[in-house]
């Protein structure tokens, strides 16, 4: 793969904490236009991966780059192609759905609709509902119209669907796969084997902070002799893929 043909890029990134690793010489490459999952057992490094490459974090050794842009030293220009979604969104309590979502269309040249925004992710009728007093849920939509607000060129989801009800989550699956269609870049932190084989190119598996394995899901099944996906990470890590602590 070409620097051309590449959007997120991690090359021999690592982290430690207190001594302890994280992530050891993570090496990672996602298409323009392609969905990449990345899936890990709880406590694997997925989240402080996906941070490292958008630039929220900064790494002990190596570097990430966006469309060949450092995500730490061109963040101003990162952040008007790189949209990103974590698990736990920290947005003012007491701002309505729609005064979160106009100011953060503000931070852009020329974003999505008001309206698209809040259809894209079902919260039309919580418009004028603050923050504060939406479930879990429901929060968890905001942060993903937020970081669709700008169209940005690529999106970072870690546990995109954690908290929602089936029919949420099927809607999220829809809104993926709109904008797969539109050429836009997805890296997708899930634990939901489902998730992954629906919207997924190719997947990277990381275990004890490092990539064992990558592939399409099918190769991934196919290369370990298992009958699934799921029966294929427990040969590949030795442990399940549990829900998000």
């Amino acid at each position: 793969m070409t620097t051309t043909d590449t959007a997120l890029l991690a090359e021999g990134l690592t982290k430690s904490y207190r001594g302890t690793p994280a992530i050891v010489e993570l090496n990672l490459r996602v298409g323009v236009g392609e969905t990449l999952g990345l899936l890990g057992a709880n406590g694997a490094g997925k989240t402080t991966a996906v941070e490292m490459i958008a630039g929220l974090r900064a790494p002990d050794h190596g570097r990430a780059e966006v469309f060949g842009l450092d995500p730490r030293r061109d963040r101003a220009q990162v952040r008007q192609i790189l949209g990103v979604q974590l698990q736990h969104a920290y947005l003012h309590g007491a701002l309505t759905v729609g005064e979160l979502i106009d100011l953060y269309r503000s931070f852009y040249p020329d974003p999505r609709g008001s309206a698209e925004l809040l259809e894209l992710v079902g919260l039309a009728d919580q418009r004028r509902i603050r923050f504060e007093k939406l479930s879990g849920g429901q929060q968890q939509r905001v942060s993903i119209a937020l970081a669709l607000a700008g169209r940005p060129r690529a999106v970072i989801l870690d546990e995109l669907t954690t908290g929602l009800d089936p029919r949420a989550r099927r809607r999220m699956w829809e809104t993926i796969e709109q904008l797969r269609d539109e050429g836009v870049t997805v890296l997708l932190v899930s634990h939901t084997m489902e998730e992954v084989e629906r919207l997924c190119d190719r997947v990277a598996v990381l275990d004890a902070g490092r990539i064992i394995a990558t592939g399409t899901p099918s190769g991934l099944v196919e290369r370990v002799g298992a009958d699934s996906l799921d029966d294929a990470f427990v040969a590949l890590t030795g442990t399940e893929l549990e829900a998000p602590e």
